[in-house]
């Protein structure tokens, strides 16, 4: 059983399918009267054999069943025509359709429609609504039921699907069989399967309340009224076009003969199966009260019958083609009418007025038809239609083009598919400059509004042409608003045009509301038709260009634009995508990694989130990777969303990460970009993961600055303070104005650039703190105020710096509650204020900040340092190494350790710099001891691999050392690059080997002759060019030196 849905809502699978089975019965109806017997009534039934009885079968299976319950539910008197009834009603039901009710449904719903067709009116429809039941009608269902039994003709489902939709209501099951049926003088059903045909219409629509069940009821018969007036007249209709064609031979006409000939062709060629007639009317222009009046007259046909229902009206404030002074005087009108079509196709009507004229050539009556142009008239080429052949010429005349040419087909082309509207309602001028540029869009594929304006003004025509792959559902409705809202309209139509041109084409007739006065800004309505069409790419592309210039914004574009999967489209901005784009088009290979922190603007994130990019090559990074390293930071994971990009050989990965700070608030737009650098750092290795991080957005430092309060808790752990390293990052990150305020202390005595900044660079670093402290103090004014005197100092000397930070860091410390945490933020304090000499300032070769930050310590100046305190020590920290170098004076010497012992490796070169003190009392006055550590060494444990990091570690410990010691060139002492001392000279360095390094002399002589330093090959004792300690038994010796002076003095 055909089940068809034309609603407006989508169909969807009925519960019950009752209509389904008896629309299969149906024979099509055609979609206009047959033009072959005008002068019948036109039928679409086919003649039909009768059934002399029912057949015990449709499609695949019995229909024995269903027979059964007719006889079960009926008197032996009505079973063979139930049963007759029946067969035609379920002749093609399908196997699979018989199971979706029980045999006795079926016979319930034959039954039923049965009984209600079995009295009918002649020429009057049975219409029905209503909500079926068990027991009112022995079948159900979920929907509201409508039956109907008409006379075969056509346009009745078209109409009544038309009718529901019109009024938002949807079908969900629509069968439509004819049967052939005999009834007596009454109405009443006397046979089935002979006779005239009648069309039974079934249909399941959106369940409605009772009270509006009579209003479909009365909206159905008013749309199968008009049908039956529009078949009834139809003949006369198509006579009447046919007599007047014939009429415009002698009328006056203010065309020449050329043009007569036209509209007479049109005519012809109108009522030749092109146009489908709905009414026809004559109206005359009389004079009332002086003024000229269109009067509708008697002998009306279709729906234009009443002439009752046509208001005279003043032909002054009707269309231009009534007034000749106007210059739009035309022999035939083509438009389209202010009324709707109820019938057949929604839409507003077409027009074909006919006009008369007296011997002045003012016209004087009109015929009228209205209806639609039919499929065919929609299929005929421009210059095989009348009149509309002429206009095509004109163009073709106009554009100069040869028709065989290349651009003269494609002109062709254009006409040939234009809406036939346009055509017909189009002057030659209107015609001309719309296909004229549409040939312009040919050559560079964008979009483009054409506007007309009725020239009758009932309406807008717009044509929009828009690139194929940007036309969507979506597109269409948003056309349909802007076109609608900026001319005022009340009802728009749209058909669409999609096939091999790269331009869909889409057709809006656009009618403003009544008495509505508009006025049009073509060239402002076209600029928010491209606003309105630009897509998601077109704004990435406009965003990059825009950043990188036309060049590079289109090679950006480009290379990822289209690669961009349709989830990250549909959540992330075209702003921030090309923050993405630049970042992955600058990613360097597969160990690059990049990222970007900043706010969510809105989407899927939700205003004011955060949202932290990764980007790499290759392949994506492990979460269990990268979450510890973002919780080291202070961010804590909401959610991940990865991306895969295929721009090229290589794939590229987006990992989205929603986050929020773990702890308090951060300025995004300050520290952004710190933050960035920071976790790139970390994850190249170029710092350390762990709760330090935290500072970079807590207290707003740079991860070299974090790198520096790391080096010296590290140190602080190595002198035994009795606090662990979380306990003393939970410390600052508890107060990170404090540990701003260190790095302050510390860059105020250190920076190297202090006193030779100009006024612009003091003001701007001004700035730059007073924002950071301001942030930090959490906008407590008398905070604010206590951190003025260090804004202001940044403008005065090293010592005002010096003191004015020293000054904030105990006003602030005094806030500490906690012993422990007062003790460690003492520490901090003390040993920078210890710090004689640093490297922080000093840049690697490759101008990056160097592998290690050393620091030279006036060890008796270190708080609670375990003694013995040595004349000088210099700490060298960085990811990979941590070393120490004691002396104990001036001029000392003494090996440099590989040591094992991680966390205390001081303790044990102070332990050997003890005994080396006593054992080398005679070579030199004083001892020097150093020893380092391989904080990373290979995981799998291989010998030469771990060998090869020792060795690593040891020359990173070597040029930790010489870069912050004095050098001799020539007579001169010339201190370290970039260092500010708070010593005097101290050129003296010289190292040995010891456990680890016996045989490492060499590679540090090497890098003390690249540094340049004085010492050269002296630098370590025991390379190639020195002594071998061991073969010649040089600590043995210093020992037996030793006892020997022992014995001396105990002489």
């Amino acid at each position: 059983m055909n089940a068809a849905g034309n609603s407006k809502k989508s169909s969807k699978p009925p519960s019950k399918a009752t209509t389904k089975a008896a629309s299969k019965a149906s024979t099509k109806a055609s979609s206009k009267p047959s033009t072959k017997a005008a002068s019948k009534t036109p039928s679409s039934a086919s003649k039909a054999p009768a059934a002399k009885s029912a057949p015990a079968k449709a499609a695949g299976f019995s229909l024995e069943p269903i027979f059964a319950a007719i006889r079960k539910r009926l008197p032996a008197s009505r079973q063979a025509e139930a049963m007759a009834f029946a067969a035609s009603f379920y002749k093609r039901l399908e196997d699979d359709e018989y199971p979706h009710h029980s045999a006795d449904a079926w016979a319930a719903v034959a039954c039923d429609m049965l009984e209600f067709a079995r009295v009918r009116k002649a020429r009057t429809p049975n219409v029905r609504v209503f909500n079926a039941s068990l027991k009112a009608n022995g079948w159900e269902s979920p929907h509201t039921v409508l039956q109907i039994v008409n006379d075969d003709m056509p346009f009745l489902v078209d109409s009544v699907s038309m009718a529901l939709a019109e009024a938002g209501i949807g079908v969900h099951v629509l069968g439509h069989p004819l049967l052939r049926m005999t009834r007596d003088k009454a109405g009443k059903l006397t046979g089935v399967g002979e006779g005239a045909p009648e069309s039974l219409m079934l249909l399941e629509i959106d369940r409605q309340p009772a009270e509006q069940m009579p209003v479909i009821e009365a909206r159905i018969r008013t749309v199968l009224g008009e049908v039956r007036s529009i078949v009834q007249d139809w003949s006369a209709m198509r006579e009447r076009m046919l007599a007047l064609s014939e009429e415009l031979a002698t009328r006056r006409m203010p065309v020449d003969d050329a043009g007569r000939r036209e509209a007479q062709e049109f005519l012809r060629w109108a009522a030749d199966d092109h146009f489908t007639f709905f009414g026809y009317r004559e109206y005359r222009i009389e004079r009332q009260g002086g003024e000229p009046i269109l009067q509708a007259a008697e002998g009306g046909l279709g729906l234009l019958r009443d002439s009752r229902s046509s208001v005279p009206r003043n032909v002054k404030s009707m269309a231009a083609h009534y007034m000749p002074q106007s210059g739009s005087v035309d022999t035939l009108i083509l438009t389209k009418t202010n009324a709707r079509s109820s019938v057949h196709r929604p839409g507003n009507m077409d027009y074909i007025g006919v006009l008369e004229f007296d011997a002045k050539g003012n016209p004087v009556a009109e015929q009228r038809f209205i209806g639609l142009y039919t499929s065919s008239a929609y299929n005929r080429r421009p210059w095989e239609i009348p009149l509309v052949r002429q206009r095509h010429d004109h163009v073709m005349r106009q554009s100069g083009l040869a028709a065989e040419s290349h651009s003269g087909k494609a002109l062709r082309h254009i006409l040939e598919t234009l809406p036939r509207e346009e055509l017909f309602q189009s002057s030659e001028e209107e015609l001309s400059r719309t296909s004229l540029g549409i040939l312009g869009l040919q050559e560079r594929v964008r979009s483009k509004l054409f506007l007309r304006r009725d020239r009758y003004g009932r309406f807008f025509s717009a044509l929009v042409y828009i690139p194929r792959e940007r036309f969507n559902t979506d597109v269409r409705l948003r056309i349909e608003a802007l076109l609608k809202e900026a001319l005022h309209g009340e009802f728009v139509d749209t058909t669409v045009q999609v096939g091999e041109s790269p331009l869909a084409q889409l057709h809006l007739v656009v009618r403003p509301a009544t008495g509505t006065q508009v006025d049009v800004d073509t060239a402002e309505l076209e600029a928010r038709l491209a606003h309105l069409l630009r897509n998601w790419q077109d704004d990435l592309r406009e965003t990059l260009i825009a950043r990188h210039g036309e060049s590079s914004g289109l090679r950006l574009s480009g290379g990822y634009a289209r690669a961009l999967p349709a989830g990250y489209i549909e959540t992330v901005s075209p702003e921030i995508a090309a923050n993405d784009v630049e970042h992955l088009a600058a990613l360097a290979g597969p160990d690059d990694l990049r990222l970007s922190l900043h706010k969510a603007r809105g989407g899927r994130h939700g205003e004011g989130r955060l949202r932290l990019n990764l980007y790499r090559q290759g392949h994506d990074i492990p979460l269990s990777d990268v979450l510890p390293l973002m919780e080291n930071m202070g961010l804590r994971v909401i959610s991940e969303h990865p991306f895969r990009i295929d721009s090229g050989a290589t794939p590229a990965y987006i990992q989205e990460f929603e986050v929020e700070p773990a702890a308090g608030m951060f300025d995004v737009d300050g520290c952004h970009a710190a933050f960035e650098d920071a976790f790139a750092r970390v994850w190249h290795g170029d710092a350390e993961n762990d709760g330090f991080n935290r500072l970079v957005l807590g207290a707003g430092l740079e991860w070299r600055q974090v790198a520096l309060l790391r080096g010296y808790c590290k140190y602080l752990l190595q002198t035994g303070v009795p606090y662990s390293q979380a306990y003393v990052e939970e410390t600052l990150n508890r107060y990170p104005l404090l540990a701003r305020l260190l790095v302050e202390q510390f860059e105020a005595r250190f920076d190297p650039s202090t006193g030779s900044e100009s006024k612009l660079e003091i003001k701007q670093g001004q700035e730059r703190l007073g924002r950071q402290l301001q942030a930090l103090a959490g906008g407590d004014e008398a905070t604010i105020k206590a951190l003025q005197p260090l804004v202001d100092a940044r403008g005065q000397s090293r010592d005002r710096q010096v003191e004015a930070a020293r000054k904030a860091l105990l006003k602030f410390m005094d806030q500490v509650s906690s012993l422990d945490e007062d003790r460690i933020l003492r520490g901090f304090m003390g040993v920078i204020e210890a710090t004689l000499r640093t490297s922080y300032y000093q840049a690697a070769g490759s101008g990056k900040p160097a592998h290690t930050i050393s620091f030279k310590l006036d060890s008796a100046r270190v708080p609670d340092l375990p003694k013995p305190r040595p004349y000088r020590e210099i700490f060298v920290y960085g990811p990979r190494v941590e070393g120490v170098h004691l002396r104990f004076g001036p001029v000392a010497r003494g090996g440099l350790r590989w040591s094992d012992r991680r966390e205390d490796f001081r303790t044990e070169v102070l332990g050997l710099v003890k005994a080396q003190m006593v054992k080398n009392t005679v070579i030199v006055p004083v001892g020097a001891k150093g020893g380092f550590i391989v904080k990373q060494p290979p995981a799998a444990g291989d010998r030469d691999a771990v060998l090869a990091e020792g060795i690593a570690c040891y020359k990173m410990f070597i040029q930790g050392l010489l870069d912050i010691t004095d050098n001799i060139v020539g007579n001169k002492i010339v201190p370290p690059l970039d260092v500010v001392r708070h010593d005097n000279d101290d050129p003296y360095l010289v190292v040995a080997a010891d456990k680890g390094t016996a045989t490492f002399s060499d590679i540090a002589n090497g890098l003390a002759i690249a540094h340049g330093f004085w010492m050269g090959d002296a630098f370590a004792s025991g390379g190639s060019v020195g002594y071998d300690h061991k073969g010649m038994g040089i600590t043995a010796k210093g020992a037996w030196e030793s006892v020997k002076r022992h014995f001396r003095a105990l002489n």
